[in-house]
């Protein structure tokens, strides 16, 4: 004779309620109207990296950079329109495409290309490299070769931020191909039981290492990744500096009012490839032109500077020539400083 199943206990009120919380519908805000300070703020930051990194690569064909280099050029957007919403005291980490991160949060471009090049004036002492540069002062942590590693890390500095009881939020960037890795979703379940303040930012640039998203991703649409575990999210036109500064606007006021993690898709497009030693083959120099005429993130300011008769043609080009001058300067220093000395191989080693 069948034995009756058991029932499964009832479930509370309060247990019915927490799982029947639906995630808050967010989308994405018009872009900022920036004044006319703002836009030559944001002009002088995006050329800064663009010059920078067109300068790095420069550098690495010449053999003072070894092993590997990540460009950022054509993603500038993001992280100048990201620092843009920043207070003292937020922390920003990313993975090793991650020059222009640092140039946003003002770290010195003498020590960022020294550290390119190995020398002891470089913001680790030339024993990081272009994928391990950090800087307690400015709040930035890294710069992480490890693929998704330092989505658990920003994680942590969230949690930090919610056991001191301040208001600072942290901003964790990692890309489409990192969106896969499993660390990066029990970062997510952890963030959004504890409510950490984290902006996770998956700059999406479409090609991961090499592989398009369509072939490597069955959900494409990455603001939609936190769903399972009630992150809300926002997709963002990742080339438009205006629009990525309302996102940040949002998404920081989020989470300084305790209401826990929230997720920033950037939709944006690297012109370069995943490295210095990667022909980019997989896509159509027709496409990666296309996206230079139509979207580019500098030529799009640069020509509203010029329609609100904010700026002349010799005004912009004094300040590329300004930022020329910076840039050249580094390279200069980086080229021409000290190598560590040995003994700095036990330097800065926990045993």
């Amino acid at each position: 004779m069948a034995t009756a199943a058991k029932k499964a206990p009832a479930k509370s009120r309060s247990d019915n309620k927490s799982r029947s919380d639906k995630q808050p519908n967010l989308s994405a805000p018009k872009p900022a109207d920036f004044t006319k300070e703002e836009e030559l703020s944001a002009y002088r930051h995006m050329l800064l990296i663009r010059r920078f990194e067109e300068k790095a690569g420069q550098l690495y064909g010449m053999g003072f950079i070894g092993g590997f280099c990540h460009l950022y050029i054509g993603q500038e957007a993001v992280v100048t329109g990201m620092k843009m919403a920043l207070v003292e005291g937020d922390q920003m980490i990313t993975a090793y495409r991650d020059h222009g991160h640092m140039l946003a949060m003002d770290l010195s471009p003498r020590g960022v290309m020294a550290e390119l090049t190995g020398r002891r004036g470089g913001l680790s002492k030339g024993k990081g490299g272009s994928m391990h540069m950090f800087s307690k002062e400015k709040h930035f942590y890294g710069g992480h070769g490890i693929v998704g590693a330092q989505v658990s890390l920003g994680t942590g500095l969230a949690f930090a931020n919610r056991y001191r009881g301040n208001k600072n939020v942290s901003l964790t960037y990692f890309g489409d191909g990192a969106a896969n890795q499993g660390q990066v979703y029990e970062s997510f379940n952890m963030a959004s039981l504890w409510k950490l303040p984290v902006i996770y930012i998956i700059e999406n640039n479409r090609y991961a290492m090499g592989t398009s998203v369509s072939r490597s991703s069955a959900e494409t649409d990455f603001s939609h990744r936190g769903a399972s575990f009630k992150i809300p999210g926002i997709q963002v036109d990742g080339m438009d500096v205006r629009a990525v500064k309302s996102a940040a606007d949002i998404a920081t006021e989020w989470c300084r009012a305790g209401n826990g993690p929230l997720i920033l898709e950037m939709q944006t497009y690297r012109y370069r490839g995943h490295s210095m030693s990667d022909p980019a083959k997989y896509r159509s120099k027709e496409e990666v032109q296309k996206m230079r005429s139509e979207h580019d993130p500098i030529e799009q300011v640069r020509v509203r500077l010029l329609d609100k008769k904010w700026a002349s043609e010799d005004e912009l080009k004094a300040i590329d020539k300004e930022v020329r001058d910076i840039v050249a300067d580094a390279a200069e220093f980086a080229q021409n400083d000290a190598e560590p000395d040995p003994s700095e191989l036990w330097t800065d080693i926990v045993l």
